[in-house]
């Protein structure tokens, strides 16, 4: 409730600065997007590329990216270029 929030077409990020020394990180998928096999393509797929920017990232912050429906289509680039999209636009990356 008093973070911030930043969407475009497949994802939402909401952050908020945490009082730790580390960024924690969570993935949320309606039941509306498919069965579980679907769900947890796709969260393999976040975590993924979250794992591979995780060096870049500020740390003290939570942070939850809500997926949308047209994810349940885009290819591994296309998350890949939204949630980058969405870092930026939050700046969080490091200088």
């Amino acid at each position: 409730k008093k973070g911030n929030s930043l969407a475009n077409s497949c994802l939402v990020l909401v952050y908020r600065k945490n009082r730790l020394k580390v960024s924690r990180v969570g993935f949320s998928i309606s039941k509306k997007y498919g069965n579980a096999v679907q769900r947890n393509k796709i969260k393999r797929r976040l975590r993924e590329i979250y794992r591979v920017r995780l060096d870049k990232i500020r740390t003290g912050y939570d942070l939850i990216f809500i997926v949308r429906i047209r994810a349940r289509d885009a290819s591994f680039a296309k998350l890949e270029n939204q949630m980058e999209n969405l870092l930026k636009r939050a700046s969080l990356f490091k200088e």
